[in-house]
């Protein structure tokens, strides 16, 4: 069987290909970390304690979007070099309305900043090493303080990475579910869209590799494949954070193209409301990809599809906050739906 799954964050619609007859059916089921499976057995015709035998899966999803618009990734901790704790509070220092006098910055995602002496130089070269005990011990506090994830940046790391893997041992050793390494994730220049980029991959990981363990432990035997920000399929192991953030969204933009495309039209708009989020995006013959955006006000510096992500959908709570109504970014979801 061949199943084609778009999890959203209210909904999660099936179509599954019969290989005997070729014959395509569909099921819609509530959203929840086992929706899929839900799914697949619906189309299958299984009940919820039959196996799900060998199959080929390709899913999108919305899970790294919404947790992104509603600020529900994992408990991060940005580890820097010293005298930069700020930097990525500061970002770029692009204003994008100019003339407004009332800025609201974005929230940030990490809870807190821990900084080390390690600092590497653009040719390489140690300019100074991790303080073992003394950030052993600032990053055991941070953990009994609920800190799970941390991202690791240091300077010039992209030509000094063993800087990083220096503090990711201890980290690991301290027992945190996740180190993201801006020398890994993002190895390059510019500190600013390095770090951010990392922040990002340590704050939605996590959620991610529970969702494809969740899946992965009721697909024995099964191929399955999850579409990237960018438009291409990655295998579920290799699927992180910072290339997450609009699987769900880019797999309609791959779709409405061709859709276009066999209908006659050369150019076309996508609109695509779902319950937590709105995301709108063109086409012109083909993608529009960009490698560095910003998503729900977050930097990202990674190949993804053009797409703008409003943090309102049909789902949206409407709530009064002191003088004023507000819409989003909390959906109602599934549950209570």
């Amino acid at each position: 069987w061949q199943f084609w799954i778009d999890r959203g964050g209210t909904f999660t619609d099936c179509l599954g290909r019969n290989p005997t007859t070729s014959a395509i059916t569909c099921a819609k089921v509530l959203s929840s970390d086992r929706a899929p499976l839900v799914g697949i057995r619906a189309l299958l015709g299984l009940s919820d304690d039959d196996a799900i035998p060998p199959c080929d899966i390709r899913m999108g999803t919305t899970i790294a979007t919404n947790a992104l618009l509603e600020r529900r990734g994992s408990p991060t901790a940005l580890v820097i070099s010293r005298g930069f704790r700020d930097i990525l509070a500061i970002g770029n220092q692009t204003r994008s309305q100019l003339f407004d006098l009332d800025i609201i910055k974005p929230e940030l995602l990490y809870r807190e900043v821990i900084e080390t002496e390690a600092r590497g130089g653009p040719r390489g070269e140690v300019v100074s090493a991790p303080e073992g005990d003394i950030l052993r011990e600032k990053l055991e506090r941070a953990r009994s303080r609920g800190i799970t994830s941390l991202a690791v940046v240091v300077l010039h790391s992209y030509a000094a990475p063993a800087l990083e893997r220096r503090i990711a041992e201890i980290g690991r050793a301290l027992g945190f579910d996740e180190i993201a390494l801006s020398s890994e994730v993002a190895n390059e220049l510019g500190l600013v869209g390095r770090g951010d980029t990392t922040v990002v991959d340590a704050y939605l990981t996590p959620l991610i590799k529970s969702y494809v363990k969740t899946l992965r432990s009721e697909l024995p035997g099964s191929s399955l494949h999850i579409m990237q920000s960018s438009g291409d399929l990655a295998l579920a192991e290799h699927f992180r954070g910072k290339n997450a953030v609009l699987s769900g969204p880019a797999g309609g933009v791959v779709a409405y193209g061709q859709i276009a495309a066999q209908a006659g039209y050369p150019n076309a708009i996508g609109f695509d409301m779902g319950g937590t989020s709105t995301d709108v995006s063109s086409w012109d013959g083909a993608p529009d990809r960009t490698f560095e955006t910003e998503v729900a006000g977050v930097r990202l510096r990674a190949p993804m599809m053009d797409i703008h992500t409003v943090a309102a959908g049909g789902g949206s709570l409407c709530r009064f906050r002191g003088s004023r109504f507000t819409v989003g970014p909390e959906s109602a979801g599934a549950v209570p739906g």
